[in-house]
């Protein structure tokens, strides 16, 4: 089954929609047919957003909260129908050492990146499983796989995903609802804002990860990693003893990527918003 085919005509909702991966892909499953429900805490951004696309549905969604989400997937069901595909998108990535991670940035990134995922899975399985149909996509990172000096709670989160869905997966084998992660690598978003690319690997663009997605609707399978050299090297440095392992992110630049070579000025707008902290 071909992208247009699969695509074409699926309700899909989409958390963190109002920009970056989440855009990029609500764009190209518009493109192909599918009927578009993006929200986003920032409800200023997503509305301007989803009305400039045209999206059948967009609007305020806080997924570390119940009650929003359930309302926001009421409406969306109400409006446009039941939901085929749920994309549980929204992240942040503060970056820093541990020690000067304040604890509510601690909670807040555990709150988004892990209990919204968890929420939104639960929420959208419980609606899913009647119907015997249904994909949950959970948009993990190669982070998940590997560690990053300078990203460890982010580390940590994105490790909870992947076993997470990898679990649900398994759990509900045969009752029709697929599970899904994207592992991107290093992407072109707002949360690269500062951070040095260096080494061999290319920083993958949210377009990338929006074909991925297209790809598992399409043919739907555990998990899939973007950019393909990316999730190579991240795979077979997982075959590694830890200190060979670590040996070789450090020659591919990890180890300072999220540390000292942080341009600290051109990220401040990021990780203000990220932190949850008001704009200057």
């Amino acid at each position: 089954m071909n992208g247009h085919t699969a695509v074409n005509g699926k309700v899909v909702v989409i958390t963190g929609g109002a920009r970056g991966i989440g855009l990029a892909t609500a764009t190209a499953l518009a493109a192909l047919g599918a009927r578009i429900a993006i929200g986003d805490v920032d409800e200023t951004t997503v509305k301007e957003t989803g009305t400039a696309h045209d999206f059948e549905v967009y609007g305020h969604l806080d997924v570390t909260d119940a009650a929003s989400f359930e309302q926001f997937l009421d409406e969306v069901e109400r409006t446009i129908g039941p939901i085929d595909v749920l994309i549980n998108n929204a992240g942040i990535m503060p970056t820093g050492k541990l020690v000067d991670e304040p604890d509510q940035v601690t909670r807040r990134i555990l709150d988004i990146n892990v209990y919204g995922v968890i929420l939104g899975t639960k929420l959208g399985v419980a609606r899913m499983l009647p119907r015997g149909s249904g994909h949950i996509i959970n948009i993990a990172s190669l982070a998940g796989e590997t560690h990053l000096p300078g990203l460890a709670t982010y580390n940590a989160s994105k490790h909870a995903v992947l076993g997470f869905t990898d679990t649900l997966g398994e759990e509900y084998r045969g009752t029709g609802v697929r599970f899904s992660s994207v592992l991107p690598t290093l992407t072109n978003t707002e949360l690269l804002s500062g951070v040095q690319s260096k080494g061999v690997m290319r920083a993958a663009e949210p377009e990338d990860i929006a074909a991925a997605v297209i790809g598992l609707i399409a043919k739907p399978r555990a998990k899939v990693r973007v950019t393909k050299l990316a999730g190579f090297i991240s795979q077979a440095v997982g075959l590694l003893p830890q200190s060979a392992g670590d040996a070789l992110g450090r020659a591919l630049g990890s180890g300072q990527a999220f540390l000292g070579d942080v341009d600290a000025e051109e990220r401040k707008k990021y990780e203000r918003r990220a932190r949850g902290e008001r704009a200057d």
